[in-house]
């Protein structure tokens, strides 16, 4: 469990995520709890000058090496038949956000990957890195 009650704070979960060695994070969270903010944060980290964004409407946006998914206007069957599926299988950190459907696939098809659920408390995030 981690408390974030700043950005700087955020560093500690890109740290979980990193130290996990796992390249796909599942990022659980409800409406404003912080998945793309740390999504952000994450690929300033690497040193990645890119614009971070939702990518709701685009179903996924790319910085780097770092491939980012929302599944929120798209459900599992979408995700699966555009070949995203197949996009996790590339080389890079994979953060999918509203992706908690998808969990069975990445299980049965034996992919090794992270589940950061994201709790809000008053001002605060609470981040938990699941492995």
């Amino acid at each position: 469990m981690i408390e974030v009650e700043s950005i700087d704070d955020l560093d500690k979960v890109v740290k979980c995520v990193k130290d996990s060695g796992k390249k796909i994070i599942i990022l659980s969270g409800t409406l404003g709890s912080g998945k793309t903010t740390f999504v952000k944060r994450f690929v300033e980290n690497l040193g990645i000058g890119d614009e971070v964004s939702s990518p709701t409407f685009s179903i996924q946006n790319v910085y780097g090496n770092v491939y980012h998914y929302d599944l929120y206007n798209k459900n599992i069957n979408d995700f699966l038949s555009l070949g995203m599926l197949e996009e996790i299988e590339k080389d890079g950190y994979h953060f999918l956000e509203w992706a908690e459907e998808l969990e069975k696939y990445l299980k049965q098809f034996g992919f090794n990957y992270l589940v950061i659920r994201i709790e809000i408390d008053n001002n605060k995030r609470i981040f938990h890195c699941i492995p």
